[in-house]
């Protein structure tokens, strides 16, 4: 099974079309959603719909904490991200922010594991930037394989026989195997919000045959969701971040 990973879509309703028409040319079967669907982007409405419809067909959906911040004001988030989680819970109805509020913080599946953060402490919402936080990650759960996003920058970090994390920079689209002997966490960067000085959507495949995992890059209508966020009178910075990928 081919199985597309999605994280912190964040309202960018032109990058998540983007991924979704992408995973389906690479023939994704399934699709996995790790969090954050609303938050910063000027399109909730739209990415939560497809969300709801992605999980009616199967799909497995984590909460972020920008789903979360819309039922709990007390998340703690920064002025500008504020701003857009409290014009988004306005834009949102009963049955979309009773969906946000059911999500589970963690789905195990098998051998895989997946959450939004560290899942030494999902609803604290850490962030694994390093081999260190990788670590405490990895030796937090029982999964071999484990799938988060939250730091918006795709890494990948093995845990070898002899204790020692090791972390990975991805650096093109070809299958990387996760090797039997080592157990393995992928953070998948992000569909609508990249951090790592790509503007492109970021987003994987799991080829559960084959046993590898592939980082995928697109480029999107950035001008038209920058535009989008204008026109609903967020702060103008997040629509320039999307240009820098930063």
């Amino acid at each position: 099974m081919r199985i597309a990973l999605m994280s912190d879509i964040h309202g960018n309703r032109q990058a998540f079309q983007a991924v979704l028409t992408a995973a389906a040319e690479r023939g994704a079967e399934r699709h996995v959603i790790l969090g954050d669907i609303v938050g910063y982007g000027g399109d909730p409405v739209w990415c939560l719909d497809k969300t709801m419809a992605l999980a009616a067909e199967g799909a497995i959906v984590i909460r972020g904490n920008h789903d979360q911040g819309v039922a709990d004001p007390s998340v703690s988030m920064n002025e500008v991200a504020r701003a857009a989680i409290d014009w988004t819970r306005t834009q949102l109805n009963d049955e979309q922010k009773a969906f946000l509020a059911r999500l589970p913080l963690e789905v195990e599946d098998g051998e895989r594991l997946y959450v939004h953060a560290d899942a030494s402490a999902p609803a604290r919402y850490h962030y694994v930037t390093d081999a260190e936080t990788a670590a405490a990650h990895l030796q937090a759960c029982r999964a071999r394989i484990s799938f988060c996003g939250h730091v918006h920058r795709p890494a990948l970090y093995g845990l070898g026989p002899n204790g020692k994390t090791t972390a990975f920079t991805p650096t093109s689209a070809q299958g990387i195997p996760l090797l039997a002997q080592r157990r393995w966490l992928a953070v998948m960067g992000a569909v609508g919000q990249p951090r790592d000085g790509n503007p492109a959507a970021a987003f994987g495949i799991l080829d559960t045959d084959r046993g590898e995992i592939e980082f995928h890059r697109v480029g999107y209508d950035i001008e038209g969701a920058a535009a989008r966020i204008r026109a609903v009178g967020l702060p103008d910075a997040l629509a320039l971040r999307l240009f820098r990928g930063k």
